[in-house]
């Protein structure tokens, strides 16, 4: 029996607070959903397989290489449904691709969402995860499993390699994130090699950058849970100039954050892997988010959004 109505799907994109790159080499780091930017499918019957999105409108069967993951999402959803039934998705996503706020995870997670909803199948999260799994393995590679929580949760992810992720309270009253983009692809895997560079022919003072970045995220996750704005905002600035010794900054991220300082900012850095991608900076009011916000699209930025880093409901 075919179905008659829409099934519906959303997913937020995600943010890393602070720890990128050391990560990496065993140093935890902290995500959390971003709600300012999201994803949301719609599924529909129709009489074939079709799929509508920014890149592509058409059959499922003729879609490009580059949606081969949002392809498997939706195949692998239906083997474990055991449906066959056609329907036509549409994907509506304000989260820019590339630039470290996972993009990709986040359409999964809102695809799946849609197929469950569509076949009225109530779903764990373990089940969610482990179908996101399978299309971030085809984006990634090997992903950490931190853009498949962050993208389909609500509270903020301490991780650290190889560990179970951890999630924890975030419940800072008059605090604002603002998020900036470069309008730059974000380079991580050069960035990545070239950190890794780093350690071969300086070790020692790599390793304590490296050490160091890690301390400051097990310091983050204390002064938030304290509610200390002011404290997070002095990390931010602390991180983002070893980011930038570690040379994963870039000229238009360190314009952002230069603007966004000038603007009143706590405290500012890159997040995700750098070399473009996306700036963020930290605000103890919604005036002053609104002027960092505007300051950041003055001198370059292509897209800014606004959260309040307040309990989401």
């Amino acid at each position: 029996m075919k179905n008659t109505h829409s099934g519906i799907g959303h997913a937020t994109g995600k943010i890393i607070l602070i720890g990128e790159h050391s990560v990496v080499y065993g140093e935890p780091a902290i995500a959390f959903p971003f709600h300012a930017a999201a994803v949301t499918t719609v599924a529909v019957p129709a009489e074939e397989m079709q799929i509508n999105c920014t890149y592509f409108s058409g059959k499922l069967a003729d879609a490009p290489k580059q949606l081969h993951n949002i392809k498997e999402s939706i195949l692998q959803t239906l083997a474990f449904l055991k449906k066959e039934e056609d329907f036509s998705l549409t994907i509506t996503s304000t989260i820019p691709p590339e630039r470290g706020m996972g993009s990709s995870a986040a359409v999964a997670v809102s695809v799946i969402r849609s197929l469950f909803d569509y076949y009225n199948y109530s779903y764990s999260e373990e089940e969610l995860a482990h179908l996101v799994s399978k299309a971030e393995k085809i984006a990634h590679g090997n992903p950490s499993g931190i853009d498949a929580a962050a993208t389909s949760g609500k509270q903020p992810i301490f991780f650290i390699k190889g560990d179970a992720l951890q999630t924890f309270p975030m419940d800072m009253s008059d605090t604002w994130l603002v998020v900036a983009d470069t309008g730059i692809k974000g380079q991580t895997r050069a960035a990545v090699k070239d950190v890794a560079h780093l350690f071969e022919t300086n070790k020692h003072d790599t390793s304590a950058k490296i050490t160091a970045l890690g301390q400051l995220t097990r310091k983050s996750k204390k002064v938030i849970l304290a509610n200390n704005t002011q404290e997070l905002g002095r990390i931010m600035k602390q991180a983002q100039q070893l980011l930038t010794e570690l040379t994963v900054s870039h000229p238009m991220i360190e314009k952002l954050i230069a603007a966004a300082n000038d603007a009143g900012a706590l405290g500012a850095k890159l997040t995700g892997g750098g070399r473009g991608g996306c700036v963020i900076a930290l605000a103890d009011s919604s005036f002053s988010a609104q002027k960092i916000a505007a300051a950041l699209e003055t001198s370059g930025a292509v897209s800014t959004w606004i959260q309040t880093l307040e309990a989401q409901a």
